[in-house]
């Protein structure tokens, strides 16, 4: 692969996540935001970042005119997005596209219809002055020195509805200057072999330079992207972990993994493929949406195996039930333990936790049964990481790190007048000989039983004061006994360095949940460096 530089214009990654991508239900970007996004998807590596529609919305004027004093984009160009001069007026003196000029932006991008009912029902204009629509817009921009893609929307629905006056507003848009005609799936309901052939039937019949648009309507948007590109198209448009409006738009993160990674195709500089990972997490936090743990290459369970039988085989050759080396897109690949582990899976579980159990099959054994013993309760360990290796500590060293004993613990609510609530907690141990007994008041009876566990062994363990629990999710099992069921607790806790989760299971969910806190504590510990003091 050759390595590709701002210079290459060979092919397209065109990302729309700040305009088509904040469309999406949920997501409200402040400018800051837009720009601290921009810096991501530059460092990434993208051609072209569409940064919104000056002129059509204050927010996105005041973004252009931020981003010509505060980006400084070493891969990426911005792209400005309007449409067409209105019906029966002049490009040169429409204010809209006055507005795309003065955004600085070196390239824009113009909105067309291609689909001749929606030009004369949306427009209420006739299908020639669409086109002069097009070639007066697109001349105008071009003589004010701006690169000019096209945008042909609705394109096939159109092209089926009538193939002729949807190749027009192709060619037309072709011969004004544009230099990229995109052809959009705007309702999202386009399967790949269908675009794969009307992306070549354009292609031969107008010889204009290509891109795609794919709405995710059909659950199909990467894989028409990637049809699209079969069929001969060099430009695609996407948005960072598929956000967009209705279901989203193609992932630009699968579809550049599968450009570098299937397809040999350098889109990316060299080595910014590694930063995938974290650039899909971390424009995940911008937009304040939790990562989807399932999404290809860079989700969370994207590479993590559970079957005994895939265990095996990774433990021989981690390609055999791997696409791909995950490192390649900054991932990792994890081994989950639950009741459907083998001796196979403790071992890689083991490993990457840092323990070797190749050479004690006895322990393995050990471990394989104690945790199917404790599923077998509720208990699972495939999201609590530091549960599963307390219980392998368990069995390594025989017996439990404790930093305490326990004495008892007692939780107490209490209704007020006017709607007040309070809770208080009691908890009493023993810690390096001395009996101690601590109180703590919170707003839920957890909240006051982890605040008397901290006033209890601070003083102590100095460490504890750093610990923080940043998550909290309860699960009802065998939901048949209604109120009185078992209750599944997992708690995330952080030293502000590194993040562990842990798992309870009882009768109810405080008594579950201090077991899930207890396990939290002792890892806390334990990483901190210290000796069990019991």
């Amino acid at each position: 692969m050759t390595e590709v530089s701002r210079t290459d214009d060979s092919f397209h990654v065109f990302d729309t996540t700040l305009r088509d991508g904040a469309q999406r239900e949920g997501i409200n970007l402040t400018v800051a935001d837009k720009l601290a996004i921009a810096r991501h998807l530059d460092d990434f590596g993208v051609g072209f970042i569409e940064g919104g529609w000056p002129g059509a919305n204050p927010r996105d004027t005041e973004f252009f005119a931020r981003a010509a004093a505060e980006l400084d984009l070493k891969q990426a160009r911005l792209v400005a997005f309007g449409a067409t001069r209105r019906a029966g007026g002049k490009a040169a003196e429409d204010p809209q596209l006055a507005a795309l000029v003065a955004s600085g932006a070196p390239v824009v991008t113009l909105v067309a219809k291609a689909h001749d009912r929606h030009v004369e029902l949306a427009l209420r204009t006739t299908l020639d002055e669409n086109l002069e629509m097009i070639r007066d817009s697109v001349e105008f921009l071009r003589s004010q020195g701006r690169r000019v893609f096209i945008d042909c929307e609705h394109f096939f629905d159109g092209y089926r509805a009538n193939r002729e006056y949807a190749l027009a507003v192709v060619r037309t848009a072709h011969r004004a200057g544009a230099d990229v005609v995109v052809l959009c799936d705007t309702n999202g309901g386009m399967l790949p072999a269908g675009v794969r052939d009307t992306v070549a039937d354009v292609l031969a019949a107008t010889g204009a330079r290509l891109g795609m648009h794919a709405q995710d309507d059909t659950g199909c948007a990467v894989a028409n992207t990637l049809a699209a590109v079969d069929a001969g198209a060099t430009h695609v448009q996407c948005t960072a972990n598929g956000y967009g409006e209705r279901v989203g738009n193609a992932n630009l993160f699968p579809v550049v993994g599968a450009l570098e990674l299937k397809y040999d195709r350098r889109v990316l500089p060299e080595g910014r493929l590694a930063e995938m990972t974290r650039i899909s997490h971390a424009i995940a936090e911008l937009v304040n949406l939790a990562p989807s743990t399932h999404q290809p290459y860079v989700g969370y369970s994207a590479f993590a195996h559970k079957a005994g039988l895939h265990a095996s085989a990774i433990k021989v050759d981690p390609d055999l039930y791997q696409h791909t080396d995950p490192e390649l897109v900054g991932n990792t690949m994890r081994m989950l333990v639950s009741d459907m582990a083998g001796r196979a899976s403790v071992e890689l579980k083991g490993r990457e936790l840092g323990y070797d159990l190749s050479t004690d099959r006895d322990l393995a054994g050990r471990v394989v049964a104690r945790v199917k013993e404790q599923e077998n309760l509720g208990y699972t360990y495939e999201s609590a990481d530091a549960s599963f290796e307390l219980l392998l500590r368990d069995e390594v060293r025989g017996s439990r790190d404790r930093f305490y004993t326990l004495e008892s613990w007692r939780t107490i609510s209490e209704q007020g007048p006017k709607g007040f609530t309070g809770n208080e907690a009691t908890v009493k141990l023993w810690a390096k000989g001395e009996r101690r007994i601590a109180t703590g008041e919170g707003n839920g009876p957890v909240n006051a039983l982890d605040q008397a566990l901290r006033t209890a062994l601070e003083g102590i363990y100095p460490p504890l004061a750093g610990f923080e629990l940043v998550d909290y999710k309860v699960r009802i099992l065998e939901g048949q006994h209604g109120t009185g069921s078992k209750t599944r607790v997992l708690i995330e806790s952080t030293d502000g360095t590194a993040t562990w989760s842990t798992v309870g299971v009882a009768d109810n969910v405080i008594a579950a949940s201090w077991l899930a806190l207890e396990d939290a504590y002792t890892y806390g510990l334990i990483r901190a460096g210290l000796e069990p003091a019991e």
